[in-house]
């Protein structure tokens, strides 16, 4: 800080007046993974029965959407470290995100296999830049705070996740129910790009008041990604998963008789619930050093994949929801804080992009590989079987993660 803030900066006033400052401005930098994950990406299982009904898709072509989705996840987290330095990080967050709220609405003119095939695709490209600019941006703004402040803003961000989620869960099946069905999920594309166009403004703000993160010095342009490789694996097997539960879940409790009143309530209380883990989960992931932080929120995320396995009653779907969905966003928390923790500031974005990377190659082989073992007799029960199987790998995994210092 300068020299003639220095006096003001000591007074507990203006302390607390920063702090609520940088709460803000990550709150409205939440927006970006509302849009990209909440909406972009979870809010496809919501529309996936009305599709599958009328474009007539298999199981295989269903997963084959959110694997496209993935895929183009994939390239956009390996492209993001280049897009941030060359057009800065607050830029590619604001395009990243107004372009996919343009394929949301592109997605409704269509029902050609192939080019909905590109349009998740090319979501997947700009979700991945701007979830993890987003992330660098909030990691910058959490710089000189406690370990369990930072985990609480690196929340916050990621909370909004479940924002999309549950704003997803009580607008879509209200507005499937009421249209014919031949134009039903198309009208919930449409509603979903006003969403989206509706968070673009305040999320532009929120970068403009962000700083851009320090630029890697030249002699030192790589992160120690070697140091990571039981983090790396792990968040593979997070994403193969978490994005196959997330997948068929909605179609899972369809087939097994759920309306449209239960399957809202479920999406709502899914979402909420990941909100609030957000901050449960705070304290734990700021003092479990290590792995220890993600083998145990990991966990519990395969926990509550399994419930709806044991039974298919209402009462196992909303625990499945709560359990499951105050935890899998804590994941991220708890990866990206393991990060922050261990690397100097200017690795931090070409290392949550690394990181990224790997989930989203996990995220590439979950959706199809559980859609195609679900065409067989045991259906989608076998598809949520291996999703648990996956995450429970993943919590393992990460236990092997060593405790590193940014030095």
């Amino acid at each position: 800080m300068t020299d003639h803030l220095g006096a003001e900066v000591c007074k507990p006033s203006a302390l607390y007046a920063a702090g609520k400052s940088q709460v803000w401005v990550v709150l409205g930098l939440t927006l970006g993974p509302a849009v990209v994950l909440g909406l972009a990406r979870f809010a496809y299982a919501l529309l996936l029965p009305a599709m599958r009904a009328e474009l007539h898709w298999s199981l295989g072509i269903a997963g084959a959407m959110n694997s496209a989705n993935a895929l183009g996840y994939l390239a956009g987290a390996l492209a993001t470290a280049r897009l941030a330095r060359h057009y800065g990080a607050r830029r590619s967050f604001v395009a990243g995100m107004a372009i996919t709220v343009a394929s949301l609405l592109a997605t409704a003119a269509t029902g050609d296999t192939l080019v909905l095939l590109a349009l998740r695709t090319l979501a997947g490209i700009t979700g991945a830049v701007t979830f993890i600019t987003g992330a660098g941006l909030v990691a910058g703004i959490a710089m000189g705070s406690t370990t369990r402040r930072a985990a609480m803003l690196l929340g916050i961000y990621f909370a909004g996740g479940g924002a999309g989620i549950v704003i997803s869960g009580l607008s879509v099946p209200a507005l499937l129910s009421v249209m014919p069905v031949s134009a039903a999920w198309r009208w919930g594309w449409v509603l979903l790009a006003a969403l989206g166009t509706a968070a673009l403004a305040p999320a532009w703000i929120a970068a403009r008041a962000s700083h851009e993160p320090p630029a890697p010095p030249l002699h030192d342009q790589r992160w120690p990604a070697r140091r990571f490789v039981a983090l790396l694996a792990s968040y593979a097997l997070f994403g193969a998963g978490y994005i196959a539960y997330m997948t068929f879940i909605v179609a899972f409790l369809h087939d097994g008789g759920a309306g449209t009143g239960e399957i809202t309530a479920f999406w709502a209380v899914l979402g909420t619930a990941s909100m609030l883990g957000a901050f449960l989960w705070v304290r734990p992931i700021a003092r479990l050093r290590a792995g220890l932080g993600t083998g145990a929120v990991l966990a519990v995320v395969a926990a509550g994949a399994i419930l709806p396995l044991l039974s298919r009653s209402a009462p196992a779907a909303v625990a499945s929801a709560v359990v499951f969905g105050g935890s899998f966003l804590a994941v991220v928390t708890s990866v990206t804080a393991v990060a922050r923790r261990s690397l100097q500031p200017h690795h931090w974005t070409p290392a949550i992009a690394t990181l990224t990377v790997a989930f989203a190659g996990g995220q590439c082989l979950g959706p199809v590989l559980t859609g195609v073992l679900s065409e067989g007799p045991a259906g989608l029960r076998i598809g949520l079987g291996v999703s648990a199987g996956l995450l429970a790998a993943a919590a393992l995994t990460a236990l092997g993660q060593r405790h590193l210092s940014p030095s």
